[in-house]
């Protein structure tokens, strides 16, 4: 099992897993190097007595989805028996319910996975809930790394996270990253445009951080919100320098009432965006520090001129 873990989860990593002991029949926690972990339940060679185990694990903890493991050594009967006791597992895991997909993993030889892909379609109860098939081999593959970032489009939301993560699709982690900081852009230009002058800036100054550690978390790397402070503060987008920047604009806009609040919304929301942009290039991405800072300085004048509203002229266009 853990040689199936490795070269589904972590082809790339050197130091992979090496587990000895785990329970049978059991679900079981697996950490991939670092960058996540999956719940494993392997139901392989269950006798009557195990079946029974498999059947009450599946309806205390419902799994999302459900591999079926193809070695291709196998005669007919063996498989057949083999994908009736597949389809008693998606009828144990219903009962939960949650509709767990399948994906087809083979071990043979090149054609094997056509094979098998076309075993588990005749199965009128998987035909649907069919992902993916692929063929397992030594090295990391273009079909398993397709098959890990199919699971991280189809599972649930709790479990989304943990397979971007394990994923390392660089596509994938960018969208997700890319949704934190547009959310968290749109509350920061809210919060900083109420008028109470520096008591935004604590609330502000907790977004960003906190949208930095969860892209952080989202590339693989551990929550660490000290390492996110002091990745912004490299930036330059420091406590500091944004108070000066946003009550400076408070101060030359005040003759113009309620502007010089949407002002300081605009540039909240804009260095909020800057700083989400810088990290996920840096963390996702791996461009270096002075590349980030790059991006970051780049973003903010770009968010700021696409935010501020301009004034309308006087004049009217003629009409030809």
């Amino acid at each position: 099992m853990d040689q199936i873990i490795d070269r589904l989860f972590a082809p790339d990593i050197k130091q992979q897993l090496n587990v000895t002991v785990m329970p049978v029949h059991r679900w079981t926690d697996w950490n991939i190097a670092g960058h996540g972990t999956v719940s494993v339940l392997d139901a392989r060679a269950a006798d009557d007595l195990a079946k029974t185990r498999v059947e009450e694990e599946l309806e205390r903890q419902p799994a999302d989805i459900i591999f079926f493991l193809d070695d291709a050594g196998k005669e007919r009967g063996t498989q057949n028996h083999d994908l009736r006791k597949l389809v008693a597992a998606f009828v144990s895991n219903d009962r939960a319910p949650v509709k767990a997909k399948i994906a087809g993993i083979s071990a043979g030889a090149e054609n094997s996975s056509r094979r098998l892909e076309e075993a588990l379609k005749a199965q009128p109860t998987m035909r649907d809930r069919l992902l993916q098939v692929v063929r397992l081999t030594d090295e990391a593959s273009a079909e398993t790394r397709s098959l890990i970032s199919t699971l991280a489009q189809e599972l649930p939301n709790e479990a989304k996270i943990e397979m971007i993560r394990i994923s390392r699709d660089r596509r994938t982690q960018r969208h997700v990253a890319q949704i934190l900081v547009k959310s968290t852009t749109a509350i920061c230009t809210a919060i900083g445009a109420q008028p109470i002058p520096l008591a935004d800036m604590p609330i502000l100054t907790s977004l960003q951080v906190t949208m930095v550690s969860g892209i952080m978390y989202i590339s693989g790397r551990e929550r660490n919100m000290r390492a996110a402070t002091e990745f912004i503060a490299a930036l330059g987008a420091n406590l500091g320098a944004a108070m000066l920047f946003r009550e400076g604009a408070r101060a030359i806009l005040k003759f113009f009432p309620g502007w010089g609040n949407v002002v300081c919304g605009v540039v909240a929301g804009a260095g909020t965006y800057a700083i989400g942009r810088a990290a996920t290039v840096f963390f996702i991405d791996g461009v270096s520090l002075k590349e980030a800072r790059r991006t970051y300085l780049a973003s903010r004048k770009k968010g700021m001129g696409a935010s501020l509203p301009l004034k309308k002229s006087s004049k009217r266009s003629s009409r030809s």
